[in-house]
C-alpha cells in the first residue's frame, strides 16, 4: 500500500493542510542557478466506489548541469512521461540520472526507459550493470555535485531516499517521495510506515533543513524551518 486513500482527488493533494503547519503551494516550477526543479506530474490517491483506490507518484525533473528525473510514475504513465519530457526538449537518453525514491510500482514503473542513465533505487547506484560504492545505507548522503545530493530518508520503507537541490529561487528544495504523502498527512503517514520511529526523525530533519518539500502524492509545500513547530509530525 502506497498511500492513504482520500475521498476525492482534491483532498488527496490538499490533505488536512488547513489543520497543519505546512503551507501548500500550487507553484510547480522552482527556477534557480545552476539548477531548476519542475514537477511534471502531481501524485494522487483517490478512493473508488468499489473499495479500491487509484494512486500514482509525483514525477519531478531537475535541470541544470545535469538532468535528473526523480521517480518515473507507474508503468501506465509511460506515454505521458515521454510526452512531457519531449515538451521540454528531452528524450530519455538526455536524462543523466534517474532517482527512484523507493521501490514501489507507482514510483519506479518506467526505469526501463532510461538505459543510458545513472539509476538510483534505494541504496543502489548503477550505470548499466556497474554499481557505484556509496554509504547511503549507513545514513550518509551521496553528492551528485556541490548543489545536488541524494539523501537517505528511510522509514516509509527501509531504503527510501530523497533528492536535495540547493540554489533555487525558493532556497533548498527536497524531492522527498513518500517521506511525506502530502501537505497535511500528519494523521495518516504512520499507517504506511515500515519504521515510524525512524521516519519521524527524517521528517523533522527535512522540515528543518528544506524550504520546499515535494511529497510523493501531492502538491509541493513550504516549510517553516522550526523543528519545535513539528512535534506532531
Amino acid at each position: 500500500m502506497h498511500c492513504i486513500a482520500m475521498e476525492s482527488e482534491e483532498s488527496s493533494v490538499s490533505g488536512q493542510a488547513n489543520a497543519t503547519l505546512c503551507t501548500e503551494s500550487r507553484v510547480l516550477d522552482f527556477p534557480g542557478n545552476p539548477y531548476s526543479v519542475s514537477v511534471l506530474k502531481v501524485g494522487y490517491c483517490v478512493s473508488q466506489p468499489d473499495g479500491y483506490f487509484r494512486a500514482d507518484g509525483t514525477v519531478t525533473l531537475v535541470t541544470g548541469p545535469r538532468t535528473i528525473l526523480v521517480d518515473t510514475g507507474g508503468p501506465w504513465d509511460r506515454d505521458l512521461l515521454l510526452t512531457t519530457l519531449r515538451e521540454r526538449g528531452l528524450e530519455t537518453g538526455d536524462v543523466d540520472w534517474v532517482v527512484g525514491t523507493h521501490g514501489h510500482s507507482d514510483h519506479i514503473g518506467n526505469l526501463g526507459l532510461f538505459q543510458k542513465s545513472m539509476i538510483v533505487v534505494g541504496c543502489d547506484i548503477s550505470e548499466g550493470d556497474r554499481y557505484t560504492p556509496n554509504q547511503l545505507a549507513e545514513g550518509k548522503p551521496y553528492h551528485i555535485d556541490e548543489h545536488v545530493s541524494i539523501v537517505p530518508t528511510p522509514g516509509h520503507t527501509g531504503h527510501d531516499v530523497s533528492l536535495e537541490v540547493r540554489g533555487t529561487s525558493t532556497g533548498i528544495v527536497l524531492v522527498a517521495g513518500d517521506l511525506f504523502e502530502c501537505c497535511g498527512d500528519r494523521e495518516s503517514w504512520q499507517a504506511l510506515s515500515e519504521n515510524a520511529t525512524v521516519q519521524v526523525v527524517n521528517r523533522k530533519r527535512a522540515l528543518r533543513n528544506a524550504d520546499v518539500i515535494i511529497p510523493g502524492h501531492g502538491l509541493p509545500f513550504m516549510t517553516h524551518r522550526n523543528p519545535k513547530d513539528y512535534d506532531g509530525w
